[in-house]
């Protein structure tokens, strides 16, 4: 399976862009408990896209619904941060910078599908070209490795702190 390929399974599925008519409900979901230390809450992802784009930077964070039934959270950023140490490839690449479903929502095909929709949504370059897609995982998250690697993404070396850095050629 590879992501330029990917067949959505659930149709109903698609991206909302957050805004303050949904923000809400996008902070009240949860992962499980086992979870918790591999994705910052909704709320912390939130207050830093306002900061980046308070900054002048690109990130786009996105409600993954289902219908009208919000399922999941994702961001993508692009150039959106500078840190010591971040990955290099992060400085040329967009950036999937959270992701997460619900956990009244996992094992449903939730994630693979919402990961095509990012793909779909990051390949209309929105913030300008770039050949790479990024994102990191908690090392012992075996379900997002699992994940990340099944729909193309590769490691490529890099760690950002404790996290596996992995890419994916757009």
């Amino acid at each position: 399976m590879d992501i330029h390929n990917y067949e959505i399974k659930n149709k109903g599925l698609h991206l909302v862009k957050a805004t303050k008519e949904n923000f809400w409900p996008l902070m009240d979901l949860r992962v499980t408990k086992e979870q918790e230390n591999f994705v910052a809450a909704n709320s912390v992802s939130l207050a830093q896209a306002y900061d980046t784009r308070a900054d002048g930077k690109f990130v786009q964070p996105f409600g993954i619904f289902d219908g009208e039934t919000p399922v999941g959270f994702a961001m993508i950023g692009h150039h959106s941060y500078e840190y010591e140490g971040m990955p290099e490839v992060d400085k040329h690449s967009y950036s999937l910078w959270r992701f997460m479903i619900d956990y009244r929502y996992q094992k449903r095909g939730y994630g693979r599908d919402a990961m095509k929709l990012l793909y779909d949504y990051i390949i209309t370059f929105p913030d300008g070209k770039e050949d790479l897609w990024s994102t990191s995982y908690v090392e012992g998250n075996d379900i997002a490795a699992k994940m990340y690697r099944d729909l193309g993404f590769e490691p490529n070396g890099e760690k950002d702190g404790d996290e596996i850095v992995l890419v994916l050629k757009l």
